[in-house]
């Protein structure tokens, strides 16, 4: 029994789905394993994701990372410091977006979107539409893939980074296989009635926790 028991320790949380309405996954200390893991076997031609995300750290930090085993950054939402810039990578190409008030200690809602044809990219910070980017064009998302939020995939599932993982709360977790409108993004935003993620929808999330994950109820201002 204690073999077994320890077996599901070390293989992580089994998958399952759950509606975490109203609740945030908490990522309470620095580490290179601790993650949210999910998976689509879904080909992307177009793609959106959303998210809420609430953090004090003042470093390189990742937020989103899915990878295919051909390209680690098939899709990439990360923080860089230095430059003061937030970075959508698609396909291992990188766009930059900068002057952006991402202020420590309070929730930012942030959306990203591409499709394969024009190549364009697109971010959404705290409701504000930025500029349309050409990133790559000309083919899709392919092969399995895996979806981390807490850690920067350098390989398939793997290659993290101590100085890269998220510390902090994550929330609201939302992914389409289409760009979504720009009226629905704002819906989103808004914390109205949108439509939610074909394949990631956080009221019916399928997903992983490895190490010291917390899922906890939403921290809000109270009005």
């Amino acid at each position: 029994m204690k073999f077994f028991l320890l077996l599901a320790m070390l293989s992580g949380c089994a998958a399952h789905p759950r509606d975490l309405s109203g609740k945030m996954f908490t990522f309470p200390q620095q580490t290179s394993t601790a993650r949210v893991q999910m998976t689509s076997t879904r080909d992307f031609s177009a793609v959106t994701v959303c998210h809420r995300s609430f953090t004090d750290i003042k470093r390189d930090h990742v937020l989103f990372s899915m990878a295919t085993t051909t390209n680690a950054n098939s899709l990439l939402i990360f923080w860089d410091e230095t430059n003061k810039e937030m970075e959508p990578h698609i396909k291992d190409k990188k766009s930059e977006y900068g002057g952006l008030d991402y202020k420590p200690n309070m929730w930012h809602s942030i959306c990203t979107t591409w499709d394969s044809t024009t190549g364009l990219v697109q971010l959404w910070f705290d409701s504000l539409p930025l500029i349309r980017k050409y990133v790559t064009s000309g083919s899709s998302i392919r092969g399995n893939t895996i979806i981390i939020l807490g850690q920067e995939q350098d390989s398939h599932g793997g290659g993290f980074n101590l100085k890269q993982c998220f510390v902090g709360m994550m929330s609201d977790l939302h992914m389409w296989d289409y760009a979504l409108s720009g009226c629905e993004i704002q819906k989103y935003m808004d914390d109205l009635n949108f439509t939610p993620g074909n394949v990631l929808n956080w009221s019916a999330l399928d997903f992983q926790i490895f190490d010291r994950v917390l899922i906890e109820d939403k921290q809000t201002s109270c009005t």
